[in-house]
């Protein structure tokens, strides 16, 4: 009885925590919006920026103009797509105009279209990634990319790309040239900012050694390291025999200690090393 009432704890807890995450995001993401992208005219993709050339054509308030794009989308969404979004998604696509509407005559931070872009950038990316954080989405061209995708079979990577680069250009139709190019700078910190919130920043390397000692490099590893190895089942293209991987994931201060043991064991060694993201699990960080 007593665990069931602390799962249920822990449920409402990480509930709690889900929401807040929206609220906080789409709050900062507000912020990027009204003291960075919009007194620039940097339209970078999205329903955002869709509000800014609406903006700067008609003067229409972007807080409005993003209320009457996220609500139908977010109800073509449910009934097109055949989803049920949730009240988390709901809430990021209410919130984000009522907080740009709120902050709408806060002074910008910088006039500068280039610092527009690329702290606008970093800013509402930030924001877009706590949302994803709590299981959310803020609603807007996210929804039409999927209907899209569902009716022509475009992947959804390529619909968001066609939406972006759409408002992108109509930037540079509408205000110039350069507002365009500062769009698309804007939209691509967005993006890699975003990846850093969920993934953070890469503090590990995912290591891969092919190597003719397989038990001198896992036990030099176990011993001077003192991390774990997995051992991968492999063939060797050329030869047709067994040719056994080794992984290993270390942090970035071990790596150079790894280098040297694989030198000192096997110099010949065949290694390939990539960025590890997120590492959960014994040694690292807890599930």
């Amino acid at each position: 009885m007593t665990e069931l009432k602390s799962s249920s704890y822990n449920t409402v807890k990480d509930t709690i925590l889900e929401y807040v995450f929206v609220l906080i995001g789409a709050a900062v993401v507000a912020l990027g919006f009204n003291l960075f992208l919009f007194p620039n005219q940097v339209a970078s993709g999205g329903v955002s920026g869709i509000s800014t050339i609406l903006n700067g054509l008609f003067g229409w308030n972007a807080g409005i103009v993003q209320y009457a794009f996220n609500i139908p989308l977010f109800i073509a969404g449910v009934l097109v797509l055949g989803k049920t979004f949730g009240l988390k998604s709901l809430v990021g696509t209410l919130t984000l105009p009522l907080f740009v509407i709120i902050t709408g005559d806060w002074d910008a931070w910088t006039l500068n279209p280039l610092l527009g872009a690329i702290f606008g950038g970093i800013v509402v990316g930030l924001g877009i990634g706590l949302v994803f954080k709590g299981n959310a989405s803020t609603g807007g061209t996210d929804l039409l990319a999927q209907i899209i995708t569902k009716f022509t079979g475009l992947t959804l990577g390529t619909s968001v790309l066609l939406i972006d680069g759409v408002v992108a250009v109509s930037a540079a139709l509408v205000f110039d040239l350069e507002k365009g190019l500062y769009a698309l700078i804007g939209l691509y910190v967005t993006t890699k900012t975003i990846d850093i919130v969920q993934l953070g920043f890469s503090q590990s390397k995912m290591v891969y050694i092919i190597t003719n000692d397989e038990d001198e490099v896992r036990d030099a590893i176990y011993k001077e390291i003192k991390r774990g190895v997995t051992k991968i089942p492999a063939i060797g293209g050329y030869t047709g025999k067994d040719r056994p991987v080794l992984m290993v994931v270390v942090y970035q201060t071990e790596f150079t200690k790894l280098k040297q043991v694989l030198k000192t064991v096997d110099p010949k060694a065949f290694v390939i090393v990539s960025d590890a993201y997120e590492v959960l699990g014994e040694g690292f960080k807890r599930v």
